[in-house]
């Protein structure tokens, strides 16, 4: 499960799609509706807002927008109605993170997506999120390399001793 930081925006087609198919399992962990990830690390900045469900509906309608814009058609229904305006506080170093994660991701399967996004060096966060200064959070699984992927040779171990699937 990965809810991104970064502005859906930067998402190319597939990953667009598994943003909003991950953060409605997130939603429907949050509602007690399913008994699998519900202890998932990606998990922790939602379920410490006031509103978790209003959270993860705010974090899914910019999603859906953004498909919107795009000419996909994502089934608005399925979002929570009720949203929220506080936002989320997370680390500009998490986003510097997700970022290089994400570019290694389009790289590897879309480069005509990753080229129009080449000059950003700091993207724009997720409209749900403030950023201040910090690190990449201890729940992140991987630390990029220094191309800015992910080096499965330097991931963290998962509690099981097994490393985490990338």
């Amino acid at each position: 499960m990965r809810l991104w930081t970064l502005h859906p925006k930067y998402l190319d087609a597939k990953g667009l799609v598994a943003s909003w198919r991950e953060a409605l399992l997130a939603q429907a962990v949050l509602k007690g509706e399913t008994a699998g990830y519900r202890h998932h690390p990606q998990l922790r900045r939602f379920k410490s807002h006031p509103d978790p469900l209003a959270a993860i509906a705010t974090y899914l309608h910019a999603v859906q927008e953004e498909a919107l814009a795009r000419g996909y058609r994502f089934d608005r229904t399925k979002i929570n109605r009720r949203r929220t305006r506080i936002k989320i506080v997370e680390n500009r170093g998490q986003l510097l993170c997700e970022w290089q994660h994400l570019r290694a991701k389009l790289r590897a399967r879309s480069h005509d997506w990753l080229r129009q996004w080449k000059r950003v060096a700091i993207p724009e966060q997720h409209p749900l999120f403030r950023l201040v200064p910090g690190g990449v959070r201890d729940w992140e699984k991987a630390e990029p390399n220094a191309a800015g992927g992910i080096d499965p040779k330097r991931a963290r171990k998962s509690p099981a001793g097994r490393k985490p699937k990338l």
